[in-house]
């Protein structure tokens, strides 16, 4: 049985279409088997929430009188410095900024209290953000200073553009040195003292749809609380990796850039995070849906935690040193039992996303869709995917006479 994304969409606008979230298709197929599952389930929800450092914001201040030209300038938001090479009026956030300010790990390890990420949590929940900027001033743009107080709902606009986001899967980080190390990965104890993972496993959005089968350029998907799009491959997309169950990559493989407006969006889905020793970011919630147009679309949603496979890595030495050594390899459900073994030592897990907020957002998209506010989108380019030519490579430096 083969469907179209226009039928199912039909069936949304009716109230007919069945949804389910990528946990609750697992009971489905085993209970009823693909064909009837197939036939019955309209629409799968995936979804993640974690960080994702490669988030920004852009915003349009509208004109000051006089005129002002920012770009070429200084601007800060709540003494977070914004990027200011555009035009006039327009501003870019991104996550990772930190005030001028702020000690950095010169005082190790940094506490990052407030950076980019925490601003844009601020901005989405309608606080008062105070700008500051400085500009060079021309004939027709003459005010040079600017102190001033926006609000998200005076801003002409403001729109979340991520670069990449919801990678298909990811390391787990530990620790075979003799001191504490600080990563993005989270703080990692000493001679395998822990092991931090990330992603959501079988609620994944990439991980249930392996191959970007459906999910494309122009998907239309739940983004910080409210709906975005899926725009671009994010940066470091890589599809030619070593593959497991299902197809589903064994190390990080796919992601992608998207974007909204961030006016429609929510505080809770959309969290300033700061990461002791390493930085600010921003934690961000994306849901995805996956129109169930065949039996293989379907097959791929089923996929368990048990099913997907990652490495584990060293962040003491392999990792920063860009060494392409791995300890072992473990499955999601081992992680997610709070212990996994590596080296015949006993290590506890844990994990840096949140399968709450998750499984939540999975729950919002079905109810979304299944009360008809939501449809679904065709993809007006497939990502790209294996045999595709695109791989991720390293930097190849070379010296500066």
């Amino acid at each position: 049985m083969t469907k179209t994304i226009e039928e199912i969409n039909e069936k949304i606008k009716k109230g007919k279409a069945v949804v389910v979230t990528a946990e609750e298709i697992i009971d489905i197929v085993e209970k009823e088997g693909v064909k009837n599952a197939v036939e019955k389930v309209d629409v799968v929800t995936t979804a993640t929430f974690g960080a994702m450092c490669s988030s920004g914001v852009y915003i349009n201040i509208g004109h000051t009188k006089p005129r002002m030209k920012l770009g070429g300038g200084k601007a800060y938001l709540n003494n977070v410095p914004a990027y200011t090479g555009f035009a006039a009026a327009d501003l870019f956030i991104g996550a990772a900024a930190l005030p001028e300010d702020d000690p950095r790990n010169k005082v190790y390890p940094g506490e990052f209290r407030y950076g980019g990420g925490h601003v844009i949590e601020d901005l989405v929940a309608g606080k008062d953000i105070k700008l500051v900027a400085n500009a060079y001033g021309t004939d027709c743009y003459p005010r040079k200073n600017l102190e001033t107080w926006i609000n998200i709902k005076d801003l002409n606009q403001a729109t979340l553009f991520n670069i990449r986001n919801s990678s298909q899967n990811y390391n787990v980080a530990v620790n075979l040195s003799n001191k504490v190390i600080y990563t993005y990965m989270g703080v990692l104890q000493p001679n395998l003292g822990n092991a931090n993972y990330a992603t959501c496993g079988q609620l994944s959005p990439l991980i249930n749809d392996p191959y970007f089968e459906v999910i494309g350029i122009g998907t239309k998907i739940f983004l910080g609380g409210g709906t975005g799009y899926i725009v671009w491959y994010g940066t470091q997309h890589n599809p030619d990796v070593v593959r497991g169950e299902k197809g589903v990559p064994k190390v990080t493989g796919g992601c992608v850039a998207v974007i909204g407006d961030l006016k429609k969006m929510s505080p809770e889905y959309l969290k300033g995070t700061s990461m002791r020793g390493y930085g600010a970011t921003l934690s961000v919630g994306i849901g995805v849906p996956i129109p169930i147009l065949n039996e293989n679309i379907l097959l791929h949603t089923t996929i368990k935690d048990e099913e997907i496979y990652t490495q584990v890595v060293d962040y003491s030495k392999s990792y920063p040193e860009l060494e392409p050594d791995i300890i072992g390899e473990v499955n999601y459900a081992q992680l997610n039992s709070g212990r996994i073994m590596i080296n015949g030592k006993e290590v506890p897990t844990g994990c840096l996303s949140s399968y709450f907020k998750a499984r939540k957002i999975a729950n919002i998209l079905k109810e979304w869709i299944s009360k008809g506010k939501f449809l679904l989108t065709e993809a007006v380019q497939p990502l790209p995917s294996i045999n595709s030519g695109i791989t991720f490579k390293p930097l190849k430096e070379r010296p500066i006479s």
